[in-house]
């Protein structure tokens, strides 16, 4: 692992259901990411992702590259075109900084709308 190192893209089609299930996972209840009606009402076009389940797919990334030693030190992301049924998200990412055994990845989520998420993640990965 070296600065400018890049993660190889994953590609994850943003379906319905994992918008629905991520929110009930995370507990997230508000009805703009499971009820379509009510969320064309407040503005969207459709339901869309809430940002814990972003967040957990950042870390998945994460996780399924640099293995199982990998541990999450730090997630610092932030949110930007909405991920809604039918897109497909693209994961990128580029190592920034290696201290030891940690790396600082810089993260980029891409839908048909532009950037989904923006930001960083510290992992480490024990020997």
């Amino acid at each position: 692992m070296r600065p400018g190192d890049r993660l190889p893209p994953l590609e994850i089609p943003i379906t319905r259901t994992l918008i629905v299930a991520g929110a009930i996972a995370s507990r997230d209840y508000q009805d703009v990411h499971h009820d379509p009606e009510l969320a064309r009402q407040k503005g969207s076009p459709d339901i869309f992702m809430n940002i814990l389940t972003t967040n957990g797919l950042v870390g998945r990334y994460i996780t399924d590259h640099f293995g199982p030693r990998a541990r999450l030190r730090r997630v610092a992301i932030r949110l930007g075109a909405p991920n809604h049924p039918g897109d497909t998200m693209v994961l990128t990412g580029t190592v920034e900084e290696v201290d030891g055994d940690t790396a600082t990845v810089r993260i980029v989520g891409a839908n048909r709308l532009g950037r989904h998420v923006t930001g960083t993640v510290t992992v480490s990965v024990s020997p």
